[in-house]
């Protein structure tokens, strides 16, 4: 176990006045408002963040999925003595209520029962004017307001957004907070910390990286020397045509200033007295400081106070180990890129082991909720992107000009899974675990690129870590629509399913594949959806993993959308944005 064995095991963080008398507090540093229950394991932001801070030094509370509507459930815990810590939850909180047809959900992982309709649609900004409302009393100085995840870090710049079809502001501005953290905030938050009980106000703390601030007077952006200036909100709100192609300017401003080794801050104007200044991203994490971070005493269990409801979130995850950070994959449609950024920390294999190993010694299997012997998933955003690919990606940074993976392999990528599989292989060994799956997702074109440990790194795989269905994410068949997703060509998951199919054979296993496809995303029109449709029933496959295109915000998929342009070409791309035609996509799949 890690140097912070000796933390509360089995204690969670105070969600009550009882629960700071019980360890003798009578005032908390920071409160975490979060828009999910508090369930006290490393995959859940709130519980992440409070315990990083906890293990620095600071009294840290949680106020779980308050009643927004009552300013009182924003006092239970007092008034802190630094400030709110304000986070939507582990989903955007408008793609936790709606579909991609935008019909509300009937249900909600992340609460007890599944019930829906425990946070607010635009969770953020509800949750800080609630906060303001709260503590609005003019006898003391007016209460810090940080806020972070990832509804904001999509958010930090004026942005697409698919549920009103308008060009929002940046949500820095609309929710009236004091300071923004984008991307994996601990570092950056740390820093605040440090900062705020040092004394210092929080509007003087402009210059954090991984941090957003107002400015509002011009002038002053040129304590941001270099600052990289964006167009202006007033020019890409607009619906016309030229709007459109300055907002895929704008965002391709944002994208080739994000690797932390040589952004440069981004400025945003408003209006004249308005100004979003992005200071340059956050350094990664290092692996010392993964393993550090990961190996806190999360009770790895919902709050008591839920009961028997249980929250369907945690089902999943409960006894898997995060072993990696980042994503160089470069999906078009997905948001992790512009969250945790492209270069990969993976944690150490004897931190990976340690944590499996307390499983087994710290939550034996009694009950439901107890460790059987199964650790869920090995993995994170792509499971087998486990160690940086290139010498760029070891110092923390990646090219700008050009995606690693796409449209053919970067020169310099290092395609290795030998870590990886030792790593897998220590786990396995540990008296106490029976199997260890692999369910975060493969990257089966990665696994071709490794010439040395791909053919192993496969047949471990279907031999080990597979039962009966490994999930993979083709995403399509068309090879324009696999373009415009920043996907590598069909050829490479055809010689996959191949090569799964003959592996299994040799081992006697029978296993398969259950590929994932997206209907109607950008350069997907009804022939598209046919080519798709045709090899499903020619294959056999009847999909089940279908997602209809969500144009979520920060990602290229959803400039394409709004734009009609391909921000990396200026090219017009098709877009089926009617109801119609978006339904006949997906239900020919559903054929």
């Amino acid at each position: 176990m890690s140097e912070y064995s000796n933390f509360f095991l089995n204690d969670f963080l105070p969600v009550s006045q009882r629960d700071m008398e019980k360890r003798g507090w009578d005032e908390l540093d920071f409160i975490f408002v979060s828009g999910d229950a508090y369930v006290d394991h490393p995959s859940f932001a709130a519980a992440l963040i409070c315990r990083m801070l906890e293990a620095n030094g600071f009294r840290v509370g949680i106020i779980p999925q308050p009643d927004w509507k009552n300013p009182l459930s924003y006092t239970v815990l007092g008034r802190p003595r630094l400030g709110f810590l304000v986070g939507a939850g582990n989903m955007d909180s408008m793609v936790a209520h709606y579909t991609a047809a935008k019909r509300k959900r009937s249900d909600d992982a992340y609460t007890p029962n599944n019930k829906s309709g425990k946070r607010p649609d635009r969770a953020t900004l509800v949750y800080v004017e609630g906060i303001r409302r709260a503590f609005k009393d003019t006898t003391q100085s007016k209460v810090a307001v940080i806020i972070g995840g990832i509804e904001v870090s999509l958010r930090r710049f004026a942005h697409y957004d698919y549920w009103s079809d308008t060009v929002r502001r940046s949500i820095l501005l609309d929710s009236k907070a004091d300071i923004l953290i984008y991307g994996m905030g601990e570092k950056p938050l740390l820093q605040i910390a440090r900062r705020l009980a040092a004394g210092e106000e929080i509007g003087s703390i402009q210059n954090e990286r991984g941090t957003c601030v107002r400015v509002h007077v011009k002038e002053n952006i040129k304590k941001w020397k270099n600052a990289v200036l964006l167009p202006s909100y007033n020019c890409i709100k607009e619906k016309d045509d030229e709007s459109k192609r300055v907002y895929a300017e704008h965002y391709m401003l944002q994208k080739r200033n994000a690797d932390p080794l040589t952004a440069k801050p981004l400025a945003e104007e408003n209006d004249s007295e308005r100004w979003v200044i992005q200071n340059p991203p956050s350094l990664p994490l290092t692996t010392e400081e993964m393993d550090k971070l990961y190996e806190l005493p999360f009770t790895k269990k919902a709050h008591p106070m839920y009961g028997k409801e249980g929250i369907n979130a945690l089902k999943e995850v409960s006894f898997s180990l995060i072993s990696s950070r980042g994503c160089f994959g470069g999906c078009s449609f997905c948001a992790i890129t512009n969250h945790q950024g492209r270069a990969i920390t993976g944690r150490s294999k004897e931190s990976l082991v340690r944590e499996a190993r307390s499983l087994v010694k710290n939550f034996p299997g009694k009950g439901s909720d107890g460790f059987k012997g199964y650790i869920h998933d090995v993995g994170g955003p792509t499971a087998n992107f486990f160690r940086p690919v290139c010498d760029k990606q070891k110092q923390g940074g990646f090219c700008t000009e050009r995606e690693c993976l796409y449209p053919t392999p970067c020169p310099k990528l290092k395609a290795d899974h030998s870590e990886y599989l030792k790593t897998l292989e220590a786990l396995r060994k540990i008296q106490g675990i029976k199997k260890v799956f692999i369910r975060s997702g493969i990257r089966f074109d990665f696994i071709q690129h490794d010439k040395k440990h791909g053919v192993k790194f496969l047949e471990t795989l279907c031999q080990f870590h597979v039962s009966g269905q490994l999930k993979v994410a083709p995403e399509h068949v068309s090879e324009n629509v696999l373009e415009a997703m920043g996907k590598c060509p069909h050829s490479y998951y055809e010689k996959f399913r191949n090569d799964f199919t003959a592996v299994n054979k040799k081992l006697g296993l029978k296993q398969f594949l259950l590929p994932y496809f997206i209907s109607a995303h950008p350069g997907a029109g009804l022939k598209e959806a046919e080519e798709l449709k045709n090899y499903c029933k020619k294959t056999g496959f009847a999909p089940e993993q279908t997602q209809e295109f969500y144009p979520t915000p920060g990602t290229m998929s959803a400039v394409m959308y709004y734009t009609g342009l391909d921000p990396r070409t200026m090219k017009p791309i098709y877009t089926a944005k009617g109801d119609k035609e978006r339904r006949k996509q997906k239900e020919l799949l559903n054929k």
